[in-house]
């Protein structure tokens, strides 16, 4: 199921939303001072491309130093990019098969305002075949 929603997600909005992200990190980059954005914006990006079956979760470690940063972020791209999960999740959720996808992108509103002191990681399921050899 993670790999039809993922297809479906990547032809109707991941794309458009990957290169979304991708142009505020590259322009980011090659602003020295603002790389942590770029990277941060490349991580979120990468997330957007391919979401189902991954999950953002905060950094424990992270401080007032993600705080600021965040504070940045919406200033320089983060409500642009909100505003384009938010357009984008209400244009899927004109229709029915759409309305997981529309969903998924409200769920990147918060992510794509705060990018900074978050993580990307794989959602494990525990099953027959998801055994670690140690135990």
């Amino acid at each position: 199921m993670r790999l039809i929603l993922n297809v479906l997600w990547l032809v109707l909005s991941g794309f458009w939303l990957f290169l979304g992200y991708l142009g505020p990190g590259i322009v980011l980059c090659i602003l020295i001072l603002t790389i942590p954005w770029g990277i941060a914006s490349f991580r979120i990006g990468l997330y957007a491309l391919w979401p189902f079956g991954r999950e953002i979760v905060a950094k424990p470690t992270a401080g007032v130093g993600s705080f600021l940063g965040n504070v940045v972020w919406v200033v320089l791209a983060g409500w642009w990019l909100a505003l384009g999960h938010i357009v984008t999740g209400l244009a899927l959720c004109i229709t029915i098969i759409g309305i997981p996808l529309g969903i998924a992108n409200f769920k990147l509103v918060p992510v794509s305002l705060m990018p900074l002191g978050k993580e990307v990681r794989e959602i494990r399921r525990g099953g027959p075949f998801d055994r670690t050899l140690a135990g």
